[in-house]
């Protein structure tokens, strides 16, 4: 699958989704146990972020020409945008229920918005990286 690696050389793309679902995980069990609040401004800024990130990308993809050399970057694209929707969507979903600090379903929410907005960022370096050809993507 060519989301994992790019060209068979790294799997950048699966330590990606590792990484964020890592940053996922913690955010939820720090939730649940106390350690951190998440407050409406906060998904307010995760959801800004996304938003205009989404903005840049689209307009970054449309003044760039696409590169055939590499499959690794439509696929690590699409991690990024799983990314970018998933924090718009979720953050809008926890703006419009409330979040409840002791709530399991409130953790697991948080917990997967996390992950979805690390993943934007982890995505990206990926991508840099395989854009780069720091993987030998292109020979």
């Amino acid at each position: 699958m060519s989301i994992l690696n790019c060209n068979c050389r790294c799997a950048c793309g699966l330590r990606a989704v590792a990484v964020s679902a890592i940053v996922g995980v913690l955010a939820a069990f720090f939730l649940i146990t106390g350690v951190i609040t998440v407050l409406p401004v906060f998904l307010w800024v995760a959801f800004g972020v996304s938003a205009a990130y989404l903005g840049v990308l689209t307009l970054a993809l449309a003044l760039t020409r696409r590169n055939e050399g590499c499959s690794c970057q439509c696929d690590l694209l699409k991690l990024v945008l799983a990314g970018i929707l998933g924090t718009i969507l979720l953050s809008l979903v926890l703006l419009a229920v409330g979040i409840v600090a002791t709530s399991i379903l409130s953790a697991i929410l948080v917990g997967i918005l996390l992950f979805a907005f690390a993943l934007i960022f982890t995505a990206t370096a990926c991508f840099v990286v395989c854009l780069t050809d720091c993987e030998g993507c292109n020979g």
